[in-house]
Parts: C-alpha cells; sequence; structure tokens
C-alpha cells in the first residue's frame, strides 16, 4: 500500500573521480568524472521526517554525444538538469506517493529541459537521482527494504500517467523474487589490454591490469565486448579476446556493444557476418548473447531489423529516452532494452512489465542460452552500467536489477577505479562493516568483492535503498543553486 508524504528538501552534492585505468567508449577516453549526489527530506502525514540519498557518476560523451561539447560541458549539462529536477520537485508542496512525485513532474521537467536543448536521456539523469532518494527516505521511514517496499508497491506505481496504464503492478511487483547473487559482467574497453603485452604504463598497484588478469582474478563468465565500427579492427580485437576466452573450460557469454558507431543495420549485418566467417571467433560468436544499440540513436528507431539477418537480438541503450521508446523500438525488431538507474527506477520497473505483458507470461530476463536468431519474440531486459561507483551507487543499482530478475549485470567500475580507495577511511569502514558480503578490503582499500565471477547480494535486504551506511556529504562540494550554463 502506497504512502503519501511531502519533499521538503533536496541537496545536490559533487566529489570527483578518478580512474586508475583509461576507459574508452564510443567517442571519448575517461580518465577522470565527477559524481553526483542527491540528498531528499520528505515528511510524513505525523510530521516525521526522513533524509534519503542517491549517487551516480556524471559520465561524459553518453547522454549527449555532440563532439562540439568538452567533458567539463557535458558535466554542467548533468549538474544543471539535476538542478531542474530539484526545482521542479520542491514547486509543489502538496503530499503525493513516491511514483506520484515523479509522475506529477515528469512532463514539465522534459519540457524545461528541452526548452535548453537537453534531449530526453541527459533530462532523466535528474529525477533519476531525486526519485531514488526519495524512495531511500521512504523506506527508512518506514524501516523497511527497497526489495519489500517494492514488492508492497510502496511507491504507488500505476496509471498515473498514460505510459503506466494497462498494467497490473500490484500483481507484477508482488512476484518478483530477488536472489542472493548475481553475475558480475566484464565490459572490455577499446584501449584495454589483453594480456601483459598490450601493456603501456603499468599502474602496478596489485589489481588486475589486464583483461587476461581479470578473467583469472575475479573468475568472470559474463562479458560485454565493445566494437568500434572499422569491422578489419574490431575482428582482429575480438580474435584476441577470444584467444583468452576460448582457454575457459566452462561456457563463457557475450554481449556486443555497438556503442552506436553504426548508421545502418548493414553495417552491423556486416561484422556480424565476419564474425560468423572467421574460424578463430567460432566459440564466442555462439557464446553472444545479444548485441546493444549497434546504431546511432538519431537513426537507430527509423531503421527495422527485421530487414536484416544479424543472427542475435538487439536491444537499445542510448535511444531509450522516453517512457514509450521501448514500444516504439520493439515495432522496428528490438527485442531488449537496457535497465540503468541513471535512466530512473521507473522506467527499468515499466519496461521490465512490458516485457513479461509481451511475453504472455514468459521470463521477462534474457536466459544464459544465446538465441539462434535476431527475429525472436522473446522480449529481455539487461543490466547495463559500468560507472556505478562503490557505495550509494552500485548497491542501489545492484538491488533494481536483482529485484527485476536479472541475472547478469554489466558491472566495471571496480576495474577502472580503485574502489574506496579516495575515500575518507570512516567512510569505507562503514560501508564494509554494513555489507560484508558485498565489499572487501585489499590493496589499502574497501572495494568490490568478486568471487567466481559473481557478487553477493545478501546485505542488501536492508533498511533504506539497499545501503546501511551512507557517504560522507559534509566533505563534498555542493552544486550551485544556479541554473543554466
Amino acid at each position: 500500500m502506497s504512502v503519501s508524504f511531502r519533499i521538503v528538501e533536496i541537496e545536490l552534492h559533487e566529489r570527483p573521480v578518478v580512474l586508475r585505468l583509461p576507459f574508452r567508449f564510443g567517442v571519448v577516453t575517461l580518465t577522470e568524472c565527477p559524481q553526483a549526489f542527491a540528498r531528499a527530506r520528505i515528511e510524513l502525514p505525523d510530521g516525521t521526517g526522513q533524509w534519503g540519498a542517491s549517487a551516480e557518476l556524471m559520465a561524459p560523451k553518453w547522454f549527449d554525444k555532440n563532439l562540439a561539447l568538452s567533458n567539463e560541458d557535458n558535466f554542467n549539462q548533468l549538474r544543471d538538469v539535476l538542478r531542474l529536477a530539484r526545482e521542479a520537485y520542491l514547486s509543489d508542496s502538496s503530499a503525493a506517493s513516491a511514483f506520484g512525485h515523479f509522475a506529477r513532474h515528469h512532463g514539465a521537467h522534459l519540457a524545461a529541459s528541452t526548452q535548453r536543448g537537453y534531449n530526453p536521456l541527459l533530462a532523466s539523469y535528474g529525477p533519476a537521482l531525486v526519485d531514488r532518494a526519495v524512495l531511500d527516505a521512504l523506506c527508512r521511514a518506514g524501516g523497511t527494504s527497497f526489495y519489500a517496499a517494492m514488492r508492497g508497491n510502496l511507491a504507488g506505481i500505476g496509471p498515473l500517467r498514460r505510459e503506466f496504464a494497462g498494467i497490473d503492478f500490484d500483481r507484477f511487483l508482488a512476484a518478483l523474487s530477488p536472489a542472493a547473487s548475481i553475475e558480475a559482467r566484464h565490459t572490455v574497453g577499446l584501449v584495454d589490454a589483453i594480456t601483459a603485452a598490450d601493456l603501456k604504463a603499468p599502474v602496478n598497484d596489485g589489481l588486475p591490469e589486464t583483461f587476461e588478469d581479470v578473467v583469472n582474478v575475479y573468475g568472470h563468465r559474463y562479458f560485454k565486448l565493445k566494437v568500434a565500427g572499422n569491422i578489419a579492427a574490431d575482428i582482429a580485437r575480438l580474435a584476441a579476446i577470444a584467444a583468452v576466452l576460448d582457454r575457459l573450460a566452462a561456457p563463457y557469454f557475450i554481449s556486443l556493444d555497438g556503442n552506436e558507431q553504426y548508421a545502418d543495420a548493414g553495417g552491423v549485418a556486416e561484422l556480424m557476418a565476419r564474425i560468423r566467417a572467421t574460424a578463430a571467433l567460432a566459440r564466442l560468436h555462439e557464446s553472444i548473447l545479444f548485441i546493444e544499440q549497434p546504431i546511432a540513436r538519431k537513426l537507430a528507431l527509423d531503421v527495422d531489423l527485421r530487414k536484416v539477418d544479424l543472427g542475435k537480438p538487439v536491444i537499445i541503450d542510448e535511444s531509450d529516452g522516453e517512457l514509450d521508446t521501448f514500444v516504439q523500438a520493439r515495432d522496428k525488431g528490438y527485442a531488449g532494452v537496457s535497465s540503468k538507474t541513471c535512466k530512473g527506477i521507473y522506467k527499468s520497473m515499466l519496461n521490465a512489465a512490458r516485457c513479461v505483458v509481451w511475453n504472455a507470461g514468459g521470463p521477462p530476463t534474457p536466459t544464459s542460452k544465446p538465441k539462434s536468431t535476431s527475429h525472436s519474440t522473446h522480449y529481455f531486459m539487461s543490466a547495463e552500467d559500468l560507472t556505478t561507483q562503490a557505495g550509494l551507487s552500485v548497491q542501489q543499482d545492484l538491488a533494481l536489477v536483482n529485484l527485476l530478475g536479472i541475472t547478469h549485470v554489466e558491472r566495471n567500475g571496480h576495474h577502472y577505479v580503485n574502489g574506496m580507495a579516495a575515500l575518507p577511511v570512516q567512510e569505507q569502514q562503514d560501508f564494509l562493516a554494513t555489507h560484508p558480503d558485498v565489499y572487501e578490503r585489499s590493496c589499502g582499500a574497501v572495494r568490490l568483492r568478486i568471487r567466481d565471477g559473481r557478487i553477493a547480494l545478501g546485505s542488501l535486504d536492508c533498511a533504506g535503498f539497499a545501503s546501511g551506511a551512507m557517504p560522507d556529504l559534509g566533505k563534498m562540494a555542493t552544486i550551485s543553486d544556479k541554473i543554466g550554463l
């Protein structure tokens, strides 16, 4: 049963994140990036109040890939949509459910963002953080876990917006059953060293640096491989990766990330044909579960994938800007869509419910067995986000995808960032003490704990949105109240 409350305060903070290894995705090579934090205070009908929080990296050149913009321009865009979201959510002091607050402001916030030239994907970043902070506060106020709150629909998800109409969310949510652990899917970036022979400037910090090291140390079975749109170079790099993976006795599984590097389906079809024709990639090809967003977002939904034979299902990611985008994508032959907390928890819930409805009672997540055809009638959600940092960000995202029944998740912040090494010692200790199954202390810092390719999740079933600890907001910079760049 949902609870109505007022949102009375929203704070915005940030702190820097420096990568231990450079990461290239699409058109950018990232070495440092700020992380944003939202903190919201709600007031319940009895006058009591509670704070909640959320966190998300401000990844450049993903929400807006305009090459004319610098990374700092992208960071300022994200700060701005956070301020716009805060302004929207505080503009109405009347009570509503958690979902009611989202539904009330979604349209106006999107319109205000559009007026500034921001696309819907970028605009969604602001409410995505505010909604999680608000939900965290609601769960803490009631002493209930995120899992229990969502299964009981404490947020009040329902037809307050037209996109959510026609789905029995009480029934959908009640049927969800989170697992005790999840497979971590390791992403191989476009400048990542595959073996020691590829290392140009070793970090020598005791942590894995090459792809070969990662496989040996963490024991992953799931991998995400990025391609750059240059077929000859992509085939050569995939062959180098396959040479490492094919040494594994156990099955491994692949998602292939096109990162919007193709202008049409023909280019993707050519890549897949070359993969099939390359003997060294035979096992890798059989292990591909799906292809992620190969076509540029401006063109993706104009292309009918059913007219080409890709041999694998395709999902949208960067194209997923609005609440009904997955519906449009399905009509163009796409089989899936990504879940990312930076796009909003309610969008993930909606798309997961759609999969159940569209599959007429079938499982809403991809199976571990690769599909043999891209023209599948089985719709699914994948779990993507390599940027989530240890602490609130990674925990809230893990809890969300785990609740939705997704069995493997892209998880790479632990590889490119040295865990919590840059954070206050007490903050590190607080997270380790409250979530000893999720974290470990090694090489001088608290970091994500991965064993046999899996992350344990049991301690996320705690009061609040998947966290028994809080970041040290007092030592962070405040995102100013100034609206506009």
